[in-house]
């Protein structure tokens, strides 16, 4: 569908949903000049292809930072103190037939205060998660491919380590990195086993950084306490999915940053990439740089 309307087009704004691959830049590639992606992530674009074929690709940076940093931390919650558990115990009378209005064992769930929380990705979305964590008396620690400065580490009161130290110790692991060949099933099967007994795992970055068919296992055999989850590696997920058996598991439709002002501000941004593009200005968030040596911006044949 996208590939037959895209050929009367000279510029695409594009979701996180819309597979813009070289198959697709090839055929379009005579008239399309620029793909104005609605995401801070671009997995979904063939970014090396499009820049041989002089096709200006950017994104929305920073406009989406705490929406997603707040989601993280509403699983992260929602998982620990098991509130989807408790709505439906309510919500489905389970509490009324119960008879019992306290029990001291009732849906017992972990505190935060005092855990560690491991942020693997330590980018504008782990910072702000880590300020977040800092607020509910959790330590941080991170990994991430570019070490903070010390500055910044003191700042947010993070400890850098390895991956394998941060799965080890981490009461709370919380993922941001974006999907590249490196981070795709970063987080596999080995990997899993090494996590600290009784963990949480949180993913609002793209699912396949998580090995899908590993974390069920692991949460069948509890290896990890629970997880938290708002994409995953096929999207829209099927309800009869094995995540969906785990009550432990609180799922989201992909809505890190469903909020109406980052939505507004997303739009808006991938809006003024458009138009810097047609005024012939480098567009201010580009992605692939590398195109401007290939061709300069504007809608020139």
């Amino acid at each position: 569908m996208l590939r037959e309307k895209l050929r009367d087009f000279d510029a695409l704004l594009s979701m996180v949903s819309d597979r813009v691959d070289c198959d697709l830049i090839r055929r379009v590639s005579n008239r399309l000049r620029i793909v104005a992606n609605m995401a801070v992530g671009y997995d979904n674009i063939d970014v090396k292809c499009a820049t041989q074929y002089g096709i200006y690709v950017t994104n929305t940076p920073d406009v989406l930072t705490e929406a997603t940093a707040d989601l993280a931390f509403a699983l992260l919650l929602a998982v620990a103190r098991r509130i989807v558990e408790g709505d439906h115990f309510v919500r489905w009378g389970e509490w009324w037939r119960s008879g019992t209005a306290f029990h001291p064992s009732m849906l017992l769930g972990v505190e935060l205060y005092g855990k560690t929380i491991g942020v693997i990705g330590m980018g504008r979305i782990g910072r702000a998660v880590a300020r977040r964590a800092r607020g509910f008396g959790l330590k941080v620690i991170y990994y991430s491919r570019r070490r903070l400065s010390e500055e910044d580490e003191k700042a947010l009161g993070a400890e850098y380590v390895d991956l394998e130290t941060l799965l080890a110790r981490s009461d709370f692991i919380s993922i941001h990195v974006p999907l590249t060949n490196e981070t795709r099933h970063m987080i596999n099967e080995e990997r899993l086993r090494r996590v600290k007994r009784g963990a949480i795992i949180i993913n609002t970055s793209r699912g396949a950084v998580i090995d899908t068919k590993a974390l069920v296992r692991a949460l069948e055999e509890g290896w990890i306490a629970g997880a938290g989850l708002d994409v995953y590696e096929e999207e829209p997920l099927n309800p009869n999915h094995p995540l969906t058996r785990f009550k432990n598991v609180v799922l989201t439709p992909h809505i890190g940053s469903a909020t109406r002002e980052t939505r507004l501000a997303m739009a808006m941004l991938a809006v003024e990439n458009l138009i810097a593009f047609a005024m012939g200005r480098e567009p201010p968030t580009l992605v692939n740089k590398e195109v401007l040596a290939v061709r300069p911006p504007g809608f020139i044949y």
